[in-house]
């Protein structure tokens, strides 16, 4: 997300016996897991009072790393399968699966409609914007968590500065600029663990930021003090930073706004915007991405930016060429993300959501981000429609949803 502080809430088959036996047991504790939904668990990624059963894991429930996590896996060009997860996806209906790749709006200070959200559609993720804090406080995501029957993804946006959403909560914290120019990176990891604890205790369970653009615009400009720097070696140093705290407290970090907003022309709010040449941002912009397993387990957030020479006119939001770009130049792996297409002019002064998702699916996204909340039945509607005449294919939904399942600890 790149919304304003702010702006209304209106990311092979197994061979041996012993690879088919954990499989088979997989299968045993889904159904288990489904039979005891509502009722045992409790949400991924709040405390847990005594007496009760814990959660299921998710990137909330893992326990922090140490102060130098091991470094992540080398990574791959292509997702591979994650033993259990086959299990899981074979235990799902289409929509069920399409489910899991949406991440909706919810009104933060109405946490009963959230939790019939989750309840009737079981989506795979939520995110909080705007300023009410109701789903924050009261351990209000404990019952959004006992609706869903794989754990639900919940999103906020915590850069720092102009863009918070737990500030009136736990105290301001500063903006990426700001921190870059007064602290060490060992000083910003400090301090991004400490609000990812903040986070984690309230419910949340993904951060998407930091902000990894590159810059020296003024600061109240669309990205501005939201960067870490205009130095891309030196701002790279407090993104890895930043993304390390919060993967320190449990926290899924999601850097964005992949390939590069701090030297596009304009505001994707407002319409397309359009970056220098790619030759360009792999020498400054994309430099963020650069070596990026050294981050270990994040997520990457596509934003709705048109390189001239890579998506031709196209958001990447929607384009397999910027999907390409991250998957094979920049080797990663891990769960991608879209930017809003359901609250930027970007996406909606040429697309209807169903559409932009359906298109951002196909093109390579894992998930599908609309702030603006409803429509749901809509959107799953559609895509079922296109699964089911291949428009959409399943390899590609089979693909995304092993992604979102494998960062969500919901199997394996």
């Amino acid at each position: 997300m790149d919304d304003e502080r702010n702006e209304p809430m209106n990311s092979g088959r197994p061979k041996t016996t012993k690879r088919w036996t954990t499989v088979i047991l997989g299968a045993a504790t889904v159904l288990l897991t489904s039979v005891q939904c509502g009722t045992a668990n409790d949400e991924a990624g709040s405390a847990q009072p005594a007496g009760t059963v814990p959660p299921p894991r998710s990137v909330a429930s893992a326990p922090p790393s140490s102060s130098s996590p091991s470094p992540s896996p080398s990574p791959r060009a292509e997702q591979a399968p994650v033993p259990g997860c086959e299990a899981v996806i074979a235990g799902m209906s289409p929509r069920q699966r399409l489910a899991q790749l949406v991440v909706v709006g919810v009104n933060a200070g109405d946490p009963q409609a959230a939790v019939k959200l989750v309840r009737d559609q079981q989506i795979g993720g939520i995110f909080l914007g705007g300023n009410e804090t109701a789903l924050l406080r009261n351990r209000a995501l404990d019952e959004v968590q006992r609706a869903a029957k794989v754990p639900v993804s919940v999103a906020i946006d915590e850069e720092g500065g102009r863009v918070q959403r737990i500030d009136a909560l736990d105290g301001d914290m500063p903006s990426a600029r700001k921190m870059a120019s007064t602290l060490t990176p060992a000083q910003v990891r400090a301090k991004a663990a400490e609000r990812g604890r903040q986070m984690m205790a309230r419910g949340v369970t993904v951060d998407y930021a930091p902000d990894a653009d590159i810059t020296d615009q003024p600061d109240r400009d669309i990205v501005g003090d939201r960067s870490f720097g205009a130095n891309p070696e030196v701002a790279r140093k407090y993104i890895l930073a930043f993304a390390q705290g919060l993967r320190d407290a449990g926290v899924q970090p999601v850097l964005k706004h992949f390939p590069g907003h701090g030297h596009a022309s304009g505001d994707s709010h407002k319409g397309l915007v359009r970056t220098p040449p790619l030759a360009s941002l792999r020498k400054v912009d994309l430099v963020p991405y650069r070596d990026i397993g050294e981050y270990g387990e994040v997520g990457v957030m596509v934003g709705h930016l048109d390189v001239p020479d890579l998506t031709g006119g196209t958001p990447s939001t929607l384009s397999a060429a910027a999907y390409r770009l991250l998957r094979k130049d920049y080797a990663f792996d891990g769960p991608v993300i879209t930017d809003d297409l359901g609250a930027m002019k970007a996406i909606t002064s040429q697309y209807p959501l169903q559409t932009a998702v359906l298109k951002a699916l196909q093109a390579g996204a894992d998930q599908a981000l609309w702030s603006s909340g409803g429509n749901v039945g809509t959107v799953l509607s559609t895509l079922e429609q296109a699964l089911a005449s291949g428009d959409l294919p399943a390899a590609r939904v089979d693909e995304a949803l092993t992604r979102v399942l494998t960062a969500k600890r919901a199997c394996g």
